[in-house]
């Protein structure tokens, strides 16, 4: 089954909403004509409604980079997916490694997030990937299915089918390294296999997406192997010509 390529850009904590009218003024002339990928940006908290309002009747998405897994309560910080789907967030990042790594975010939490965002009409964008340390031990495919299976276990097969899976090796996001070709398919691959596991039909339907100092020069490469099915960019999201090369690297390979 054809998978419609999805390229996001992840800003971290970058950008004002200033910044970030800037930057979406010069993206979308870049993208606009790009037929044949999906594209969305996952932004901080405060530039969400500046962005909902500044890509309406566009091509890019607007994502979350977090909410919490509870309709409403005392966690102070937090929000509801309730609270993006009324500004028209169209999706959200969760369970990335930053978050897991500094804000203690444990793979039971993140089941329950899938299910909160899934029922409140999100997008969902779960993150999963192994530790240097993890890979040269050969822990690989045991973190991965850890993650995998914990996040999916709430899930029926049609809404396991509604989610992205960004595969995001912790050892080459920001680092400059990058997962040779072999290394990203064979994980991908494993990624939908788990996902198979749980409902067969998903694994031809769910995205998996590659992670970890994607730019412009290897886009295209990664984004050309067989499970790849797009990417989840960091830093080289932040500039938009550089995030619109990306996006045209998934429609070329």
């Amino acid at each position: 089954m054809a998978r419609t390529p999805f390229i996001a850009g992840n800003w971290k904590m970058h950008k004002t909403v200033a910044d970030a009218e800037d930057y979406i003024q010069a993206l979308l002339p870049l993208v606009s004509s790009i037929d044949g990928v999906d594209v969305a940006i996952c932004v901080p908290f405060t530039d969400l409604q500046a962005m909902v309002d500044s890509t309406r009747g566009s091509r890019v998405e607007v994502f979350a980079q977090n909410m919490h897994e509870a309709e409403k309560g005392a966690f102070t910080g937090e929000v509801t997916a309730a609270m993006l789907t009324e500004i028209d967030v169209h999706g959200v990042v969760l369970g990335h490694s930053e978050r897991r790594e500094y804000y203690n975010e444990t793979d039971r939490a993140l089941a329950q997030k899938l299910v909160s965002a899934l029922d409140a009409g999100l997008h969902p964008i779960l993150c999963v990937g192994e530790t240097e340390q993890e890979r040269e031990r050969g822990d690989t495919e045991r973190k991965l299915r850890h993650q995998v299976q914990e996040g999916l276990e709430r899930l029926t097969a049609q809404q396991i089918a509604q989610i992205t899976i960004a595969y995001e090796p912790i050892w080459a996001i920001g680092t400059g390294k990058v997962a040779t070709p072999d290394q990203a398919q064979e994980a991908c691959a494993f990624v939908r296999a788990l996902v198979g596991d749980r409902a067969a039909d998903a694994a031809d339907v769910v995205r998996v997406l590659y992670g970890g100092s994607v730019n412009a020069a290897n886009a295209a490469e990664l984004l050309a192997l067989a499970d790849i099915d797009g990417a989840l960019v960091g830093g080289a999201s932040l500039d938009a010509e550089t995030f619109s090369q990306i996006v045209a690297a998934a429609v070329a390979s």
